[in-house]
């Protein structure tokens, strides 16, 4: 079984919504994004396919633990990646990047004004787009027969690790990827060691 710990949530899917505020148009994106670079590319896409507006504001939390990151983008300091990044926050997600995109509307909206629509957007998108529950894990990569396959699997299922989480090559051996979660580390280290020195397998490494 997996910790608690382990577990955490993301975007259950990548969609945008719309809304107004005051003629002001938002339109907020919610992707996953697992790396900063990941969050960067995010950011980029949706920004190149709206370039006509007036701002692209967004913010990410990504990873886990989780690492933090959001702009203003030309919007008063604070207005609008702070209140976009505390959506992310309270909704518990991570691998999460969020953009609103801003057309003005020809009415200025004040800096409260500004935090509450741009706060507004990235949460009402993250309720939207919904919450999946995921295992932190960290992979290992083992070789063996083709004989040992389901002995292995027996083993790996005491670790927490799903069936369906396996990706398998079939080559002259079987080459197994595994997602162990963070909790068994440890444990799947010895539980491999002991299988390479009894010959159930023929090799792993951590990746």
């Amino acid at each position: 079984m997996t910790e608690a710990g382990d577990r955490f949530l993301e975007p259950a899917a990548e969609i945008e919504i719309e809304m107004t505020e005051k003629r002001s148009r938002f339109i907020a994106a919610v992707r996953v994004a697992r790396t900063p670079l990941e969050a960067k590319e995010a950011v980029r896409e949706i920004a190149s396919a709206r370039p006509d507006a007036n701002h692209h504001c967004w913010a990410y939390r990504v990873g886990f633990p989780p690492m933090e990151y959001y702009s203003d983008a030309g919007e008063p300091s604070g207005t609008a990646g702070k209140p976009i990044l505390g959506a992310i926050q309270r909704a518990g997600m991570t691998n999460t990047a969020v953009v609103v995109t801003r057309y003005f509307g020809g009415i200025k909206l004040g800096v409260r004004g500004l935090i509450e629509a741009y706060g507004a957007a990235a949460r009402r998108v993250l309720e939207a787009a919904g919450a999946a529950w995921k295992v932190a894990s960290r992979t290992s990569v083992i070789r063996l027969s083709y004989e040992e396959q389901g002995n292995l699997r027996f083993y790996l299922r005491e670790l927490g690790v799903e069936a369906e989480s396996l990706n398998c090559r079939y080559e002259e051996t079987v080459i197994m990827e595994v997602p162990v979660p963070l909790s068994m580390e440890e444990r799947a280290s010895a539980l491999f060691g002991s299988l390479l020195a009894r010959g159930q397998i023929l090799g792993w490494e951590w990746r």
